[in-house]
């Protein structure tokens, strides 16, 4: 990552769930910040030279042998430091003080009391006052670090706030990040405006502008390629390059026939009509779907149409002569993902279909203006530069597309049917006004067929399972409580206006245990 043009605050991970939504909080305050695993973040100290320090929460004991724990140099750097969780137990062990095992755990809502004036919740908190929390912890502080003093407390957490004012540190053992820490956002906008002195420069406007200059700077007279998947990543990236250095892109759109309905189109026009982007539109959805054919494993899936693309996208590029870059829509949630906490390899739940894994014989420099963003920032972006809100407001759509869609073995036929029966869902959603309100819906076709009848006839055809969950960023998802009669009006529009589908539920699994895709 390059050096950043804004006020930066590091943001240590030590393995949390819920890192990430401390960047969100900060980015959403127009603070930029950046996630490094504990293991390598004082290496970046320099490069980001941070107004303020934030440790996360962890998995781990600081008790345990070979403890994640906090390098020296942070401590040395003389700028403001806020411990969360295990982050506040880290701090007081590196700093000389003590944390035990065996007593009251506390996992849920708390209340924390404010006993003495702190900076970090001045103007937010009233003290004597009780103030609900989200705490996580089974371990807990027994004897504070010298210079420190305990400045408010919870039933199970004696040491529910610490600080060292002179020194600039703070440590809560609760989770201000989760929205069930009420006032979490305006503890950090405490820390980071008021103790760390940042004023929030981070817009989409300058970030723009700056994004601009770095692609013409990493670009000069060359050539670049993008991958456009049609999806709102590739098509934010796409237009801010066209606008960084004109004709100089071209964008490649590979058809590989498992798109919603219309989509091609709506792609083709958006991008050669309403932005006049040169575009190549790669029709290759017989060749896709003859591959995929029968195959049933979804990681095959995936590796065919993986491969496929590659392959794809490697014989428009031939044809398109000298071309130094690709150009893709790699987001800051992937780079954060691609780097485990411990430093090592992460579990793969499933692969992910990506231009990245293009062959090195293409020999091509990536071009990456959203790797900074979250999912959120990008949609601003997008916004920033005129898309239109019809497109830049479109849930995710997954690079397999419908054929993780369609559990078991695909076909033609299958692969029509869920298109249709796509179509007449998100049709339903829009005229109840709840498209907006949802992260991500979709129809999903399951290899089971089920007897049914209509009119005086027995039928014999495909079950239709409906998905709908509300996120804030993907990692985790709740399902959307829709009302008994929009899943009536639904199921009866699906089953009278889709052949081949004569029963219709619906999918109430939260992500976890579940992924928000079937497959």
């Amino acid at each position: 990552m390059t050096v950043p043009n804004h006020q930066t605050i590091l943001i240590v991970d030590f393995g949390s769930q819920v890192t990430q939504l401390i960047a969100r909080r900060l980015r959403e305050l127009g603070v930029y910040c950046e996630i490094h695993p504990f293991s390598s973040a004082a290496d970046n100290l320099a490069r980001l030279n941070p107004l303020g320090i934030i440790l996360s929460g962890g998995p781990a004991s600081v008790l345990d042998e070979n403890a994640p724990a906090i390098a020296p140099e942070l401590l040395a750097a003389g700028v403001p430091i806020l411990g969360i969780c295990y982050g506040q137990q880290a701090l007081v062990l590196a700093l000389g003080g003590a944390v035990e095992a065996g007593h009251s755990r506390e996992f849920g809502r708390a209340d924390v009391t404010p006993e003495k004036p702190s900076t970090l919740y001045d103007g937010v908190w009233d003290l004597g006052t009780p103030h609900p929390v989200w705490m996580s912890h089974g371990d807990r502080v027994t004897a504070l670090p010298e210079g420190f003093k305990v400045v408010a407390t919870s039933p199970g957490a004696p040491l529910a706030v610490i600080a060292n004012e002179e020194r600039r540190i703070w440590a809560t053992q609760f989770h201000p990040e989760v929205h069930h820490t009420p006032d979490g956002v305006q503890l950090f906008e405490n820390f980071v405006k008021n103790i760390c002195g940042c004023t929030g420069d981070w817009t989409m406007a300058t970030y723009r502008s700056q994004a601009i200059e770095k692609i013409r700077h990493q670009v000069g007279k060359g050539r670049v390629i993008c991958g456009l998947s049609g999806g709102v990543d590739s098509s934010v990236a796409a237009v801010l390059i066209h606008e960084a250095i004109g004709d100089q892109l071209t964008c490649v759109f590979v058809d590989h026939g498992l798109l919603r309905q219309d989509e091609a189109e709506q792609v083709l026009e958006m991008f050669r009509g309403h932005y006049n982007i040169p575009l190549i539109h790669a029709n290759h959805q017989d060749r896709f779907i003859d591959a995929l054919e029968g195959v049933e494993d979804p990681e095959k899936k995936r590796k065919i149409i993986g491969s496929l693309f590659i392959e794809t996208f490697e014989d428009v590029a031939s044809q398109l002569g000298e071309v130094e870059f690709l150009a893709q829509g790699t987001l800051y949630p992937d780079v954060i993902e691609s780097v485990s906490f411990t430093g090592g390899p992460s579990v793969t739940i499933k692969s992910h279909h990506n231009v990245g894994g293009l062959p090195e014989r293409m020999n091509m420099e990536l071009v990456e203006p959203l790797r900074e963003l979250f999912k959120d920032e990008v949609r601003a972006l997008g916004r920033e530069l005129g898309l239109p809100e019809n497109f830049v407001g479109r849930h995710p759509f997954p690079g397999p597309g419908l054929a993780i869609r369609c559990p078991g073995g695909i076909t033609r036929e299958k692969l029509e049917i869920l298109r249709s029966a796509d179509a007449v869902y998100l049709d339903e959603i829009k005229k109840a006004g709840l498209y907006d309100k949802i992260w991500q819906a979709f129809a999903v076709l399951l290899p089971v067929q089920t007897v049914g009848v209509m009119g005086d006839g027995r039928t014999y055809e495909f079950v239709c399972a409906l998905r709908a969950v509300t996120s804030v960023d993907g990692m985790t998802a709740d399902f959307y409580p829709y009302d008994m009669e929009f899943l009536s009006r639904t199921a009866t529009r699906i089953i009278n206006e889709v052949p081949g589908i004569n029963r219709v539920v619906y999918d109430i699994t939260s992500k976890p245990p579940g992924t928000i895709e079937w497959e």
